[in-house]
Parts: C-alpha cells; structure tokens; sequence
C-alpha cells in the first residue's frame, strides 16, 4: 500500500485554489486529487442543484451517472446522512449505481455549509478496499480546504 502525504497535499490545494470562484475550485480539485492519488479511477463533485437529488459538477474519469437521488447509491447515502461514506467493494451495496463496472470501492465526503448539503466530493477506484480510515481522514481535509478557500453558492433554495 502505497503512503500519502495528506498534509503536503493540503498544502498544495490550498496554493492552487488561488480564486473564490466555486466551479474554477471544483474543477481544480478534481484534477489535483485525480493526478496526486493512485488507483483512482474517477473523481467528482455531485450538486445538489435540485431537491434531494445530485447532478453532475465538474469530474475527471470516464462519462459519469447523471443525476443520483438521495435513496440510491454510495453518493446518496452521504447526502442523505451527511457523512462520509467508504465503501471497500461497492458491489456489496444492493443500490450502488455502476457508472463504471471496473469500479470496485468508492469514498464519498458531503459538502456541508451552514448544516445545508451543497454536494458531495466522490472518489472511485477499481481496486478492493482502497480507501483506509487515512485517507478517508486526508479527503476530508481536502473538502475542508476547498470549503474554506470557496465562495458556495446556494445552489437550490433549501
């Protein structure tokens, strides 16, 4: 298992997200992690720009499900929960959604302003079980980072 240094990666987003603009910094995140991660085979942002659904936000990876309800999948359960979700074989999970059917573990962190849901950050990978507590513990400092250094708007009225 390869080791990643979440702290330097921190550092690192918070000198590339030199703009407020929420979709330069969602855009940008998603191809930081994408390239400074291994065995990650799509990164994204899901919006939540409709009631208790998500549409698609800016991702690198291969075309992507569009939209996702709150009743269905990994991306679901962490908007519907509001909690970080880590999933080490997604296809124990009767209602995942298989964007991607080299997909085999997922790791999903909502995006939470003012206890509002703005989205949720999800991360694939096709190998078992890639996702540790560590680096479920870094993504979330990345998501805290892009969070802190990013003008949200309100994407639906809640």
């Amino acid at each position: 298992m390869h080791s990643v240094d979440y702290a330097l990666l921190n550092r690192q987003l918070e000198a590339l997200l030199d703009t407020r603009d929420w979709l330069t910094n969602s855009a940008q995140t998603c191809a930081f992690i994408q390239h400074a991660l291994y065995d990650i085979n799509w990164v994204g942002f899901y919006l939540q720009r409709q009631l208790n659904q998500l549409c698609l936000g800016p991702f690198q990876g291969k075309p992507a499900c569009h939209p996702i309800p709150f009743n269905k999948g990994v991306c679901g359960a962490a908007a519907r929960q509001q909690a970080t979700q880590r999933v080490d074989d997604v296809h124990t999970i009767a209602d995942h959604i298989a964007c991607d059917t080299d997909s085999r573990s997922e790791l999903v962190a909502p995006i939470v302003i003012d206890g509002h849901l703005w989205g949720v950050l999800d991360l694939d990978s096709p190998q078992h079980a890639r996702f540790s507590q560590e680096d479920q513990n870094g993504i979330e400092t990345l998501v805290a980072t892009f969070i802190r250094q990013t003008d949200l708007p309100h994407l639906i009225d809640q």
